[in-house]
């Protein structure tokens, strides 16, 4: 069994907006997202995904959030974990306790993952948060620890969601996409250069990513504040 339910509270929750606001042009164009990533990985099973960015303040972690709850309104069963353990932010989305999670899995041999798994207000959709953020995140990753992890995970769900930190500051992300199906890249309107934006394509190069295509986001549309697009890698 996994943890119980967490409750609805009141409030709006801007950056769950495939949540709050279901009908919006915003939830649409993640509904958009999702096809085409479905679509980018028609010859694959697509069960594992990293979500990342070049730099801090892409809104990586929210795209993430919302894809997650976008593939779980489809019927999937779907897990998003919260592997950014530098700066992690889910359980403040999901307003989760954050004592134990991804970093407790690694750490303590006798804790099971339906002990650690949120079960989200989403049918179908769990949650990993970080738990404590530890001295060294990128180790962590690269443990058999997380391989062994990761296997258990595949075997319980159909998509499994990481929110990574940006892959240019930390080599985290770099890490976890070496081990996924598929990498998803951020770059926010006007706030990433160009330079960095390469520096990171050819960083997860190295390690042979499979970056199945990148989402643009704060691009301004009218009737909404923002909206994301989605485009497939050349």
């Amino acid at each position: 069994m996994f943890k119980k339910k967490t409750k609805e509270t009141n409030g709006e929750r801007p950056s769950l907006i495939t949540l709050t606001r279901p009908s919006s042009v915003i939830a649409e164009q993640f509904r958009t997202i999702r096809t085409n990533i479905q679509f980018s990985m028609i010859d694959q099973d697509l069960k594992t995904v990293v979500v990342t960015s070049a730099g801090p303040g892409a809104g990586k972690s929210t795209i993430s959030a919302n894809l997650a709850v976008t593939f779980a309104s489809q019927g999937k069963k779907v897990l998003l974990v919260d592997a950014d353990m530098r700066k992690p932010t889910v359980h403040k989305t999901f307003r989760l306790p954050n004592h134990d999670g991804l970093t407790t899995l690694l750490t303590e041999k006798d804790v099971n993952i339906s002990d650690i798994a949120h079960r989200a207000p989403t049918e179908g959709l769990f949650i990993i948060t970080s738990g404590v953020i530890p001295p060294n995140p990128s180790e962590l990753l690269a443990s058999k620890r997380m391989d062994k992890l990761m296997n258990e995970l595949d075997q319980i769900f159909d998509l499994i969601i990481f929110d990574m930190p940006p892959v240019v500051a930390v080599t985290d992300a770099q890490v976890m996409a070496s081990k996924v199906d598929g990498t998803i890249f951020v770059i926010p309107k006007g706030l990433t250069n160009k330079d960095m934006v390469l520096k990171s394509k050819d960083l997860l190069d190295k390690v042979h990513a499979n970056v199945i295509g990148a989402i643009f986001n704060r691009v301004e549309m009218s009737g909404d504040n923002y909206y994301y697009y989605y485009g497939e890698k050349e």
